[in-house]
């Protein structure tokens, strides 16, 4: 028997509880707007796929929201543990009603007639009526895929969670950037053999934290991690992991205990799909005029990382999406735009 649905009504729906998404709903509560907040996992879910102790490329001061400092120990950027404990202490501090692990499975109407947001939570399943939708779903749903062979073999993943699994063995992290370079780090520095295969020839400062680019360098200089640029893998085995070498390089085997797949990670555009949103580009981004975040659909709107699609070349981040708060709810409550500065911010970090 099918569970029955209930129906609610709401002004607006909003999607989404990272970052951004919860200074969303605090500016929406602060301005008197009802609103439903939606997150498929828990606050800052995304964030919590982080390595463990994994510190942000941005400073705290960049990366805090709705006006409430966000202080670590030792003046130092915070790591994953610190910003998760900051945001849910924001939530509480705000009080927030965000229905965790309640997921968005369907959109639909138009803004003439308002829309339907359906979701569910276990057994449960409702249909929320509302005039409004604000999407802030990020851009790191998924991991990228390779689509090879072995791909999905016990000792192959996507995620880099802790080096100790790996001490003393074997382990190929195919990637270059952050995560990429992070894992290889750590892991070498746990104990682990490490190698990197990367499909460029050498590391990009403007995707390597500058405080990691000259240790990752001296390793390879010494040899400690044993790096093929210009190869990507083509084929995974239980022990062994094919690199074919980009151009006319011969490919190469590599022993392998454990592979890293960290290649980066793909935005979900269902929601945007399913809403008629129009979606452009080789990021797959959503059509949004930046004056109000207000989507080619009116009504839906966009905020946060969500708005770029798929990056693969970075452009927007949690500091310099805070105005998209700012934007839509002028947009919505008809208010004068409050763009809050960003004075003082003159190192480049993102």
């Amino acid at each position: 028997m099918d569970p029955e649905e209930i129906t609610e009504h709401t002004e607006v729906v909003l999607v989404g509880a990272g970052p951004i998404g919860i200074e969303m709903a605090i500016a929406l509560k602060e301005a008197g707007v009802d609103y439903r907040h939606f997150e498929a996992g828990q606050v800052g879910q995304t964030i919590g796929w982080y390595p463990r102790q994994a510190r942000f490329f941005s400073s705290p001061e960049r990366i805090a929201i709705a006006g409430v400092p966000l202080e670590t120990p030792f003046q130092e950027k915070a790591s994953r543990e610190e910003y998760l404990a900051y945001l849910r202490a924001v939530v509480r501090q705000f009080d927030l009603p965000i229905r965790t692990w309640e997921r968005v499975t369907k959109v639909e109407g138009s803004s003439g007639s308002g829309f339907v947001v359906r979701t569910s939570r276990r057994s449960a399943v409702f249909a929320w009526r509302c005039r409004r939708i604000i999407l802030a779903v990020g851009d790191m749903a998924s991991p990228r895929r390779l689509g090879i062979p072995g791909e999905d073999l016990p000792h192959v993943s996507h995620y880099f969670d802790d080096p100790h699994p790996y001490f003393r063995e074997r382990l190929l992290i195919v990637g270059g950037k952050n995560s990429a370079v992070e894992a290889a780090i750590r892991c070498h520095r746990a104990g682990s053999k490490v190698t990197l295969s990367y499909r460029k020839s050498q590391f990009n400062p403007k995707s390597v934290k500058y405080w990691l680019l000259p240790e990752i360098e001296s390793f390879v200089r010494q040899g400690h991690i044993a790096f093929h640029p210009e190869t990507v893998p083509v084929r995974i085995t239980d022990t062994q992991v094919t690199l074919e070498g980009v151009g006319r390089k011969q490919a190469i085997e590599v022993e392998a205990d454990f592979v890293l797949l960290l290649t980066g990670y793909e935005a979900d555009t269902r929601l945007f799909q399913m809403a008629g949103v129009t979606l452009e580009g080789e990021n797959k981004g959503p059509v949004h005029d930046p004056e109000t975040m207000e989507t080619s659909v009116p009504g839906i709107y966009v905020a946060g990382t969500a708005a770029a699609g798929t990056q693969h070349q970075f452009r927007l981040f949690i500091e310099n999406a805070h105005i998209h708060v700012d934007r839509i709810v002028a947009a919505i409550t008809g208010k004068p735009l409050k763009e809050r500065t960003t004075k003082g911010f003159t190192l480049p970090e993102s």
